[in-house]
């Protein structure tokens, strides 16, 4: 049995003012994203890329993440709450982001820089990809540090008990979703992207990746309290990974084939 460690979520006080952990977790994930981004253009050679490049896909994906994660947490977790309260939408700083909104927000923003640097949609998700997961494992690692999206009840010895929810022996999840979201979608990536694949074929790689564990991971998660378990048993967190898995299967045949 473990018990979390109760981190001070404010990493560094000065005065006054204090700057999170979780802020630095997405600072590490932007500075990875760069750091990678130009080794993938110095060894791979990717067609169209450049390393100034990068930091105008660093600024529309920053925008995506952001403005996506937070209009898709209020539509698909607390929509009833917000219309009742449209001016807290803005107040980002209560917390509140989605992944999966926070993918569509990349989505169309990628969609505009390829439209800026007349490059093709599907190879700019390619090289951007690989890039991905080291962000969301910090953000899981922000997670834990914050003691917060913590997993249900466990009689697992390898459980741990936070304390700021009550003394029961709970899944530490967020470290399932750091390991596996993290590292292993990085490590999945990463290494298939080393040799020319066809088109499209690394995006929908890392739709059935990230699919696939959020969805065996969500089994071991604390539904929302303000939404519990849909239908079928599942979360909201599965409903919205299963079409990732879905259309990444179609996406990666269709893609073979195509180039074929």
């Amino acid at each position: 049995m473990f018990v979390h460690p109760q981190f001070d979520p404010i990493a560094i006080h000065i005065g006054n003012f204090g700057i999170h952990w979780y802020g630095l977790m997405y600072l590490v994930g932007f500075l990875a994203f760069l750091a990678l981004g130009k080794w993938q253009v110095s060894h791979r050679k990717w067609h169209g890329w450049t390393v100034p490049m990068l930091d105008d896909a660093l600024f529309f994906g920053a925008l995506g993440v952001i403005l996506g994660g937070r209009l898709g947490y209020v539509l698909f977790y607390q929509f009833g709450y917000f219309v009742q309260h449209p001016v807290e939408i803005l107040a980002v700083w209560q917390g509140g982001m989605s992944f999966h909104g926070g993918f569509l927000g990349v989505l169309v923003a990628m969609l505009l820089f390829a439209r800026k640097y007349h490059l093709k949609w599907l190879e700019i998700m390619d090289f951007v990809a690989p890039l991905v997961p080291i962000g969301l494992g910090a953000g899981r690692m922000g997670n834990f540090i914050n003691a917060e999206l913590w997993g249900r009840v466990t009689n697992a010895n390898y459980g741990m008990v936070f304390p700021k929810v009550d003394n029961l022996l709970r899944h530490p999840s967020q470290l399932y979703e750091f390991t596996l979201e993290g590292i292993a979608l990085f490590l999945m990536l990463w290494i298939y992207a080393a040799k020319p694949r066809a088109t499209g074929t690394i995006s929908a790689l890392f739709l059935i990746g990230y699919g696939s564990f959020r969805f065996l991971v969500e089994y071991t998660r604390e539904p929302d309290d303000y939404l519990g378990l849909l239908s079928m048993g599942l979360s909201m967190g599965q409903w919205l990974s299963l079409p990732m898995v879905l259309i990444g299967i179609g996406m990666f045949v269709f893609c073979q084939k195509r180039q074929a």
